[in-house]
This record gives C-alpha cells, structure tokens and sequence, in this order.
C-alpha cells in the first residue's frame, strides 16, 4: 500500500500520517512515530493492490503467499515488505538522552531505535546520525534530551508495500531504514539496508548452486 515520508522534526504529538494514528506504544519491542507530516510529499505506491486491499486484503495476502510459494523472494515482481521486515524494535521516550539511545543500541546490537512522545511515535533514529550528530554538536551534547532535537526524516511503509518499491523510496530520500505499521496504526517491524543485502545477496548463492 502506501508509502509516507515524514519531514525532519521535533518529537512532538504524532509525526505518524493520519491513517495511521491512534495507536499507543506497547512493548519496547514495538514502534511507533510522531509530528505532522506533510501530506504533499508522501507517495503512494502498489495501486493495484489498494483497490484488491479494500475488499480483502488478507485474503489477497493469502493467495500471494500460496502463488508465489516457490518462488525465489528477490525474484519476484511484487513482493510484500512483510516478508524480509524484522519485528523486533526498541524505544525510548524523548525524554531520554542521545547517551542513553547510544547505550541501548550497544546492549542490544541494534543500529535504529524509535523515539516516543506521549505514547506516539515521535520518530525514528539511526547510529549513523546521532553519531554524525554528535560530532557537529560537540561531546557535551551526549546529556542533550531529544525533546530538544529535531529528529530526522523517515519513512513508514504499510505490510503489504512493494518492498522493491519501498528500496527505490529509501534510495531516492538517503534513508536505510522505513518503519512498518499495520491498518490499525500499530508497528509490526522495521525493513532496513541490511534486510535489502541479504535478500539480494541470495540471488548469487541460488544461482552458483544452478
């Protein structure tokens, strides 16, 4: 389904578009986002699963799933981003600082950690920026609270986006990583650079094994 882009901003109120809102953060291993969005650089994608999407999209899910079955991922002329996102997320509120977003990444190998205002996704963040960050701010801004920064822009993709579209979309706007949230505004997952590596990765192996 669709694609959004959510412009730079201040972790506050939902940054999340409207379709998506209304969904609280539950467990740190969900996401979440935050901040208006403007709506006029958003971009919508897989239009002719939309219309199939608004009569059963589960069900057209489903018969993907069991038609594509034996075929090779990144072969595939659509292929949804529910099948190479990982699930597992982490969170912080903005309250929390850029020293202890870099701790829980370290603790827990991760490169992307969501921020949160009042419950709602505020934003998402990546080890490569904040270091970038850091480096323009000085060391003494590691104490600096995000409430007080104004997060990057990132991207949220719906389960059923195209994930060979949704690679175009992270190229052309210099991210590495889209936020996955379901119809009902809840976070399922995270697709990232390295989940695009090894899907792409594979077609050599598949093909030295011919």
């Amino acid at each position: 389904m669709s694609i959004h882009v959510s412009e730079p901003g201040r972790p506050v109120g939902t940054r999340l578009p409207e379709m998506f809102r209304g969904r609280r953060v539950g467990d740190v291993t969900e996401l979440t986002e935050s901040q208006k969005i403007d709506v006029s650089h958003s971009e919508t994608t897989d239009a002719e699963f939309q219309l199939a999407a608004r009569s059963g999209r589960h069900r057209a899910l489903e018969e993907y799933g069991a038609a594509a079955a034996g075929e090779l991922k990144e072969r595939r002329v659509y292929l949804p981003v529910s099948q190479i996102s990982t699930p597992a997320l982490f969170s912080l509120p903005a309250t929390a600082t850029v020293s202890d977003a870099l701790d829980t990444m370290e603790e827990n190998g991760i490169h992307h950690i969501v921020i949160t205002a009042e419950g709602n996704v505020a934003g998402l963040v990546d080890l490569r920026w904040l270091l970038v960050w850091l480096h323009e701010s000085g060391a003494n801004a590691l104490a600096s609270g995000f409430m007080n920064i104004e997060l990057p822009a990132f991207l949220t993709a719906s389960p059923e986006t195209d994930a060979h579209q949704l690679a175009r979309l992270m190229l052309a706007h210099q991210l590495n990583a889209a936020l996955v949230i379901d119809d009902t505004g809840h976070p399922t997952g995270i697709v990232t650079s390295t989940d695009y590596l090894r899907l792409y990765a594979s077609v050599g192996r598949h093909e030295g094994s011919v």
